[in-house]
């Protein structure tokens, strides 16, 4: 059973995970693929109410993708945007990434590609990481302008069927432990994390919210 100390210190680590961007039109909605479909309804959402002329679905065959939809997830996502109304003309896939970088990458390659030169981006991702994700995008696509949002769902909202309390408190600890961790190694740029949710995260490890911690 999760106790109320857990829960305060997992808000902490998400609140800070989640930037809560003031969204504005840009060139493109870009989607990080995961298991978690309510991204790409968040998207869609996005793209029909005009933020966007583009939306691009990035993340290939993790793990969740491989056992429950025998499929990529950005061919899943795009699957559901389309029947939400989205013009499949105005949908682009990349579906070979298996991480944050690579997702970035990649769809820089299709643009390429595609001879695509666009300048703002808006990245759908799930809440804990909107500020991984954007740390990432801005190490590998410094000169473009990026905003990020995710599931309008609160902390205490977000946990639906098969998607746990404990599971979303265990990937933000992991989350966190990468924003320091991955910018000390270059993978993506620095973002200063305050005392108290630090503090929080090493209470969160100390009481075995442990699962989603690489080695250091």
């Amino acid at each position: 059973m999760i106790t109320e100390q857990v829960k305060q210190l997992g808000k902490k680590v998400c609140e800070y995970l989640k930037m809560n961007n003031i969204l504005e039109k840009s060139d493109c909605i870009l989607v990080l693929g995961s298991y978690d479909e309510r991204v790409a309804i968040r998207a869609s959402e996005l793209y029909l109410q005009g933020l966007a002329p583009l939306l691009v679905f990035s993340g290939g065959f993790g793990k969740f993708a491989k056992d429950n939809w025998g499929e990529a997830e950005a061919d899943h996502f795009a699957k559901i945007a389309i029947k939400m109304g989205v013009p499949k003309k105005n949908i682009l896939i990349e579906n070979q990434s298996t991480n944050t970088g690579e997702n970035i990458l990649f769809t820089q390659n299709l643009f390429h590609e595609k001879g695509l030169n666009l300048n703002s981006f808006i990245i759908v991702q799930k809440p804990y990481m909107e500020r991984r994700s954007y740390a990432t995008f801005k190490k590998y696509w410094p000169d473009k302008k990026v905003l990020v949002t995710s599931p309008q769902l609160s902390f205490e909202e977000y946990p639906t069927t098969g998607i746990s309390m404990e599971r979303v408190i265990n990937t933000a600890v992991g989350d966190l432990q990468r924003v320091k961790l991955y910018s000390e190694n270059g993978y993506q740029i620095f973002q200063e994390i305050s005392k108290d949710v630090w503090d929080a995260y090493e209470q969160l490890v100390a009481l075995g919210y442990n699962k989603r911690l690489i080695k250091e």
